[in-house]
């Protein structure tokens, strides 16, 4: 038997680490700071505990969330070890009770023989043993500047205001075209024009589309200009957009050889190419909202929103410039980051990485080889993504279609192409 590993944090991640490790035969100290302190999100005492929502997407394999589910379960999730036990009716959704939930896995945590849970307030990481870190979004502030001092204060951002995400062939390139400003760069850019009329008509829109509340713990002291919701900065105005992020100086619409009246950029998400962000479309609107919105620009009208925008308190580390593809921190490779904090979005997505961050924590104590999943999985690809030293600007990624690497039979079919790139997954599995 052998000892010790720490573990930080008893979110979904943090339980999902331990079980792994301790599974592999190793004592674990898992550290969880409530009762003695909760965040402004936390109600309950138990582990694993779910804020925002009770569900955890969809089921069926040929969604993204079903996918990485499945492949959670081959690989010995124990939150989706409880799921039976605690599901409520959603449709083809996968929702618990929150509170059964989350009492089921803190009992299979503190009943497992090699785990170890100590209540304490972590301030500092412990960098000459084996650590893994999984603390969440709202990591506790001290413990978060001592994360910063290592991780260097640039590479941790403590506010997330990311913009949405489309799918490169969801983009009408009838309408829209490539290019960069006055011709500089190598057509770095998708541009989507609009003339006057559809500009005015998407602007009023924008400007009366309903915001999603942010709770106290999510509102940020000051929002820098750059960050700047794009509503608000159309409430500015007519014209304030169109001077701004919209702004189509530089550029020519090759259907009319004009200078659009205003024009949204997209960039590349990835290498691949394969995802596109709206640049300068940061946004607290309401997801809905967003679609029925966003679906206006030019080219967009058929767009699959991979991720819509999102502003709130969201502590993460710049993965792609920090960890190697173990989950293990570049600087220190005793230290691996798991959840929300390394830079992945949603439930499932923490839990599936802290799952990876806990095999290969155990297989660095134990001399051996990481287990890397192949970029073809949706935990693999999730997980290059976030280590992808290539992505710039980097915000959290969740699970999404359009990070896999495509097939290479071209399926029109969208639910047939899913379904395949779902069986060349669990092939592997």
């Amino acid at each position: 038997m052998m000892n010790n590993v720490t573990v930080i944090g008893a979110g979904l991640a943090g339980c999902e680490a331990a079980w792994q490790l301790a599974n592999n035969g190793i004592k674990v100290k898992l550290i969880e700071m409530k009762p003695l302190k909760k965040t402004a999100a936390h109600k309950s005492d138990f582990f694993a505990e779910l804020v925002c929502s009770n569900s955890l997407k969809a089921s069926r394999i040929d969604s993204a969330a079903g996918l990485l589910k499945e492949e959670m379960r081959r690989l010995g999730s124990v939150c989706l070890s409880v799921t039976d036990e605690c599901s409520v009716a959603a449709g083809g959704a996968l929702a618990v009770d929150r509170d059964i939930f989350s009492k089921l896995i803190t009992e299979k945590i503190k009943s497992h023989p090699n785990i170890t849970v100590i209540n304490d307030v972590v301030e500092k990481l412990p960098v000459d043993t084996v650590t893994v870190v999984a603390t969440g979004p709202l990591t506790d502030t001290k413990l978060a500047e001592d994360i910063a001092l290592l991780c260097k204060s640039e590479n941790l951002s403590f506010f997330d205001a990311a913009a949405p995400i489309v799918t490169a062939e969801s983009i009408d390139m009838n309408v829209a075209f490539k290019a960069s400003r006055y011709g500089k760069g190598t057509d770095d850019y998708i541009n989507c024009p609009f003339d006057k009329d559809e500009y005015t008509a998407f602007h009023n829109e924008l400007i009366s589309a309903e915001s999603a509340p942010l709770k106290d713990f999510d509102k940020p002291v000051t929002v820098y200009e750059g960050c700047m919701p794009i509503e608000i900065l159309a409430k500015r105005g007519d014209d304030s957009i169109r001077f701004g992020p919209l702004k189509p100086v530089g550029l020519r619409d090759p259907r009319t050889d004009k200078r659009p009246w205003a024009v949204v950029q997209l960039r590349k998400e990835n290498a691949e190419g394969s995802l596109y962000n709206l640049v300068g479309f940061q946004t607290n609107l309401k997801f809905p909202e967003q679609k029925r919105v966003f679906s206006m620009i030019p080219g967009l009208e058929n767009a699959e929103f991979v991720r819509f925008g999102v502003m709130h308190r969201n502590t993460f580390i710049n993965s792609p410039k920090l960890l190697n593809s173990d989950l293990s921190l570049k600087c220190n490779n005793n230290i691996f980051f798991a959840g929300q904090l390394s830079g992945v979005e949603g439930y499932m997505e923490s839990a599936a990485s802290g799952i990876i961050a806990g095999i290969n924590a155990a297989a660095r104590l134990c001399g051996k080889e990481p287990l890397i999943l192949p970029k073809y999985t949706m935990i693999g690809a999730l997980l290059s993504y976030i280590c992808d030293e290539t992505v710039e600007n980097f915000q959290p990624m969740g699970a999404n279609f359009g990070i896999l690497p495509p097939l290479e039979e071209k399926i029109r079919d969208k639910r047939e192409r899913y379904m395949a790139l779902a069986e060349r997954s669990l092939e592997w599995f």
